[in-house]
C-alpha cells in the first residue's frame, strides 16, 4: 500500500506560534543579534504513561514546515495590527524575508524508541529564525510522539489481536482526530474508522454500524426488500425466510425461547446483510446479547452461508466482554461442528466498549475470545497522560555553551552541541544511550566506554558495546530535506523493530526498568564546570 505524500497542513504556518516568540524575535533584532548562531535541543524529561520508553513521531511534518516557512503579506499585515505601534518598519521587512534556508536540523529516525534528555531533534541556525520555529516544532512533535507511544503500548498489550482506532468523534477537534488516526497507525494499529485519514494516508478503513441502525427497525414489516441473489448467481432468494428457518433450528443450541429474540433486530440485520453480504459484521448488544443478538446474527449468517456468502463477525459494545466473548465463541464452535461449517468457529469477535490499555490487560488475565478491539476515547485523547512535555532549550550560542540552571535538577539542561549514540550488548539489546560533546570521537565497538549519570557522581559504569548506533542524522540543510523519508508503513514497521531492541523488563506494564541515559566523562566534567561557573554563590550572615 503506497502512502500519498501530502503537502503541509494548511494551518501549520509561521503564525501557528506563541506571541512571545515574535516579541523575542523583535528584541533580538533590536539588540543586533541577527547574525548570532544558535543550537537548540528538542527533548522531553520523562517518559509518558508511567512507562520507560517513548516513540518519536512527527518528524516529516516538521520538515514540511521548514520547507514552507515564510511570512506572507497577510501575516505581516496582521502582525502590524497586533504588535505595539513602536516597532520599526525595518523589522517587518526583515520578517518578510526570513526562511529556513540557513537552518540545519538533526533528528533521530521517526518511529524510533527515545528516552528522556536525549535530543529528538537538534536545530541549528540564526538565533532569531531558530527561536521562531520553537512552538510549531513542539506542537508537531509533542502530540505525535505521545499518540504513537500510546498506540504502541496498546499493541504490546493486545499481542496479535487486530486493533482499530475508532476515536474521531471523541478527538480534540478535526486536526487532533486526523493526527490520532495517523500516529496510532504508526504505533501499531491495523486501521481506522476515519475515512479522511484513509484517503490521505492510505490507512485501512473499517466500520460496522451503530445501535441507531438496529433501533431504526421495529419489525419485519419495515423491510422493503428481503431478496438476495446467491453469490454464484441465479434466482434471488428470500433471506428473511431462510434466516427465520435457521432461527427456529438454532433455538435448542441457544436454549432460549424464539419469541425472546427481537424481530426488529433481525430485520435490521437482514437489511444490513443484503447491503453487505460479503462484509456482514453485526452489533449484537442493542437488546440482549445472549437471548437476541447472537441468535439473530447466527441465523442471518447461516442464511448468507446458504447463498454462498461468509459473515465477518460480531461487535460487542457493552457488558462483560470476557464472558460474552466466551459465550459467543462457544456458540460459533457448536454451530460449526453441528452443521460442518469449519470457518464459522473463527468468526471475528470485536470489542469496543470504552477500551483502554488496562482493560486489555485485564481481559487477557480473565481469558477471553476477542480477536479485535475498536478503541476510541482513551486512545485518541491519551486520557492516562494528555501531554508529553517536550521542551526546546538553547544549548549553544556563537560556539559558546549555554546552560539553564534550576533548583530542580531535572530541569538543568545539558549544554553545548551534543551527539547521541545507542550502545548495544552482544544479545542485540540496547544497553544505554550515551550523550557526548560533538567534538569527541564516537564510541568504538568492543572498546570500553565510561558512561556516567549526568548529575550523580557515584553512578557510573563501563560499557563494551558490540554495536554502536549514531542516533542524530541531518535531515534538513541548505534549505532542503537531505534524507529519503520513509513512508507511513515503513515507519510503522520501524516502531516494532525498534521496540524489539529493548529488553522485556523495560517494556512491561507494571514497574518497568528505567532505560539508562548517560553522558561521557568529558561531557560530565564540562557540564559540572559550567554549572559552577554560572551558579551564584550565596552568602551566609
Amino acid at each position: 500500500m503506497t502512502e500519498r505524500r501530502l503537502g503541509q497542513n494548511g494551518i501549520v504556518q509561521p503564525l501557528l506560534t506563541d506571541l512571545y516568540q515574535i516579541t523575542m524575535a523583535y528584541a533580538y533584532w533590536k539588540s543586533g543579534k541577527t547574525k548570532d548562531y544558535s543550537v537548540f535541543d528538542l527533548f522531553f524529561r520523562k517518559n509518558p504513561f508511567q512507562g520507560e520508553f517513548t516513540i518519536f513521531a512527527g518528524l516529516e511534518e516538521c520538515l514540511k514546515f521548514l520547507e514552507k516557512f515564510h511570512y506572507s503579506i497577510s501575516d505581516i499585515e496582521y502582525l502590524k495590527q497586533t504588535l505595539p505601534s513602536n516597532i520599526e518598519e525595518e523589522f517587518y521587512e526583515f520578517l518578510s524575508s526570513v526562511s529556513a534556508k540557513d537552518v540545519t536540523l538533526y533528528a533521530i529516525a521517526e518511529g524510533s524508541v527515545a528516552f528522556p534528555r536525549v535530543p529528538l531533534m537538534r536545530v541549528e541556525g540564526p538565533l532569531i529564525i531558530v527561536q521562531l520555529l520553537e512552538t510549531t516544532l513542539l506542537t508537531l512533535v509533542n502530540y505525535a510522539s505521545l499518540m504513537a507511544t500510546n498506540a504502541a503500548r496498546y499493541r504490546m498489550a493486545a499481542g496479535n489481536m487486530k486493533l482499530f482506532e475508532f476515536g474521531l468523534r471523541r478527538a480534540q477537534g478535526p486536526d487532533g482526530g486526523l493526527s490520532a488516526s495517523k500516529y496510532s497507525y504508526i504505533g501499531g494499529f491495523d486501521g481506522t474508522s476515519n475515512v479522511l485519514a484513509g484517503k490521505l494516508f492510505n490507512i485501512p478503513v473499517k466500520g460496522t454500524h451503530a445501535h441507531a441502525y438496529i433501533t431504526s427497525f421495529n419489525g419485519f414489516t419495515d423491510l422493503r426488500n428481503t431478496k438476495l441473489e446467491p453469490k454464484a448467481g441465479g434466482e434471488p432468494r428470500d433471506l428473511l425466510q431462510l434466516a427465520l428457518a435457521w432461527r427456529t433450528d438454532l433455538v435448542p443450541i441457544f436454549k432460549v425461547v424464539a419469541s425472546e429474540a427481537s424481530d426488529g433486530e433481525m430485520a435490521a440485520l437482514i437489511s444490513f446483510a443484503i447491503a453487505f453480504p460479503d462484509g456482514f459484521m453485526a452489533l449484537v448488544d442493542t437488546y440482549d446479547v445472549k437471548r437476541s443478538g447472537l441468535l439473530n446474527f447466527c441465523s442471518v449468517a447461516l442464511a448468507l452461508n446458504e447463498l454462498g456468502y461468509r459473515a465477518v463477525g460480531i461487535r460487542l459494545d457493552s457488558g462483560d466482554l470476557a464472558y460474552l466473548s466466551n459465550v459467543a465463541r462457544q456458540f460459533f464452535s457448536e454451530i460449526s461442528e453441528k452443521y460442518n461449517i469449519p470457518w464459522f468457529q473463527d468468526l471475528m469477535i470485536m470489542a469496543s466498549n470504552d477500551i483502554n490499555e488496562e482493560t486489555i490487560l485485564s481481559l487477557n488475565e480473565q481469558g477471553h475470545k476477542i480477536n479485535c478491539f475498536g478503541i476510541g476515547t482513551h486512545l485518541v485523547t491519551c486520557q492516562r497522560q494528555p501531554a508529553l512535555g517536550c521542551v526546546y532549550k538553547l544549548v549553544e550560542l556563537n560556539d559558546q555553551p549555554r546552560i539553564k540552571l534550576s533548583q530542580d535538577v531535572a530541569k538543568v539542561t545539558l549544554p553545548g552541541r551534543k551527539d547521541a549514540y545507542r550502545l548495544y550488548s552482544e544479545s542485540g539489546h540496547a544497553l544505554v544511550d550515551l550523550l557526548q560533546r560533538s567534538d569527541e570521537s564516537p564510541p568504538a565497538i568492543n572498546e570500553k566506554v565510561l558512561c556516567r549519570h549526568p548529575f550523580i557522581e557515584s553512578k557510573r559504569a563501563y560499557v563494551i558495546p558490540s554495536r554502536v548506533e549514531k542516533l542524530l542524522t541531518v535531515y534538513w540543510k541548505d534549505g532542503a530535506i537531505c534524507q529519503m523519508l520513509p513512508d507511513l508503513q515503513q515507519i510503522k514497521e520501524g516502531v516494532q523493530t525498534s521496540l524489539k531492541t529493548l529488553r522485556p523488563d523495560i517494556k512491561r506494564n507494571l514497574n518497568p526498568t528505567p532505560f539508562k541515559v548517560a553522558v561521557s566523562d568529558c561531557l560530565y566534567t564540562f557540564l559540572h564546570n559550567l554549572w559552577l561557573e554560572n551558579a551564584p554563590i550565596g552568602e551566609l550572615s
